[in-house]
């Protein structure tokens, strides 16, 4: 079997949107799967993970094809850079990039990326024909990607195509910060119920998706969730900490809302001198600069955060071994109840306790319970907040943190790929 993925995202682009597809090809070829990967040649991205090359498997032809993007413009016109998703609030932009922000989100459908979907149809058409390959996958966002895959199809009605949606589109919480007109939201609307009616089969990453997907397009989608690779976790090593650090993995958007669990635990130090001399919580990722304010305005806050930037993913592996305990927040996101982020899925792979705040019920919380750990607690629940924090920090002290030995293999990548090979097999 022979399969075309064309992913926007791939290393040395770092971050998690790349390593969904970057773990099924590494293992693809274990399952008889030749995996053909075209992505661009010079794309234009915030992240860069050059350790993720190593994952990239020798039987895979990745090709590399030119892309415009216009951030470049924006660049020139704003005279700073436009990020590919706005990460502060408006109110914080500048006036002419509150503007690219807007022309964004309504001149270009449905995404910036739209310039590649021509040239990418026409040289994949023939790629297709002259290496005899039937189906082909295309991951979004970004979702101009898909279209791509409508376009091959319709050149080709023989042509199998798999659609994989690792975040919404219409109805996608990062739209808003766009301020998409009416009939903007319509065109976007309209291009997302062709892709899901005319693919031969959609996956997505969350149930909570899937449900979604399937009110939009009146047929059913499939669900392959995000994992671990056991390869990365092989050497963790779980080490005893001086303090006890909550680590939260990740970028922390204007989305996401960490303050109401950090009151929680400002509530908790300013009562307990021994928690507030002794816990230290650090971010690891980009975050963005209204939370960092909020925490450097808190006396107490600031004593005991700490903000690293981004590190490779190798290094990630390492500083989760350095924790006492894992931070989950999907407090704020629009339909977080469906939020499966990857990082949820490493967690359980180092069976380090976890804390997680956001909706009750939610695809992460049923899971987190099936699993053993705390079940969800909403961001504003500060005294349960309070109660799991005071008993992993108890346990902490005694050197009891309990490591779980859960059955986690139904989330790893090499069990996940199987799924996706099955489905393949089913076209």
């Amino acid at each position: 079997m022979k399969v075309l993925i064309i992913a926007y995202y791939w290393p040395p682009s770092g971050g998690s949107g790349v390593q969904r597809w970057l773990k099924f090809v590494k293992y693809l070829p274990q399952f008889g799967v030749t995996p053909y990967v075209f992505t661009p040649e010079n794309p234009s991205f915030e992240m860069r993970d050059e350790s993720l090359l190593k994952d990239v498997p020798p039987e895979a032809e990745v090709i590399h094809f030119p892309i415009w993007e216009p951030y470049g413009l924006g660049k020139k016109l704003s005279g700073q850079a436009v990020s590919n998703t706005p990460t502060s609030n408006n109110s914080s932009r500048g006036f002419v990039k509150s503007v690219m922000t807007w022309l964004r989100g309504n001149l270009l459908f449905p995404d910036p990326r739209i310039f590649w979907v021509r040239p990418s149809v026409q040289f994949l058409d023939g790629f297709l024909r002259d290496n005899q390959i039937d189906i082909v996958i295309t991951t979004g966002p970004p979702h101009s990607v898909h279209l791509i895959g409508q376009r091959l199809k319709k050149k080709n009605p023989k042509l199998k195509w798999v659609a994989d949606f690792r975040d919404p589109w219409s109805e996608w919480g990062m739209l808003l910060s766009f301020k998409l007109t009416g009939w903007a939201k319509r065109i976007h609307q309209k291009m997302e119920r062709n892709v899901l009616t005319q693919a031969d089969r959609v996956i997505t990453i969350t149930p909570f998706y899937v449900r979604q997907l399937n009110r939009l397009s009146g047929r059913s989608a499939d669900l392959i969730t995000n994992g671990f690779d056991e390869d990365d976790f092989k050497k963790l090593k779980i080490e005893p900490t001086k303090k006890f650090v909550i680590r939260h993995i990740g970028v922390v958007n204007p989305a996401c809302d960490p303050r109401p669990f950090m009151n929680a635990v400002k509530a908790l130090a300013e009562r307990d001198t021994e928690f507030k001399n002794q816990v230290e919580i650090v971010f690891t990722g980009q975050v963005n600069a209204d939370f960092t304010d909020f925490v450097k305005a808190d006396p107490t806050l600031s004593a005991i955060t700490v903000f690293q930037s981004s590190v490779p993913h190798a290094e990630v592996v390492r500083l989760l071994g350095q924790s006492s305990i894992l931070l989950l927040v999907l407090t704020g996101y629009k339909d977080g109840e469906g939020f499966l982020p990857g990082k949820l899925f490493e967690y359980f792979a180092t069976g380090l306790p976890i804390i997680s705040t956001g909706p009750v019920p939610s695809d992460a919380g049923k899971i987190l319970s099936e699993l053993g750990y705390y079940t969800m607690v909403t961001g504003t629940s500060y005294q349960e907040i309070e109660t799991i924090l005071s008993k992993h920090f108890t346990a902490w002290q005694q050197g009891a943190l309990v490591i779980k030995q859960k059955n986690t293999n139904a989330f790893s990548r090499k069990q996940l790929t199987f799924n996706l090979v099955e489905l393949l097999k089913s076209l």
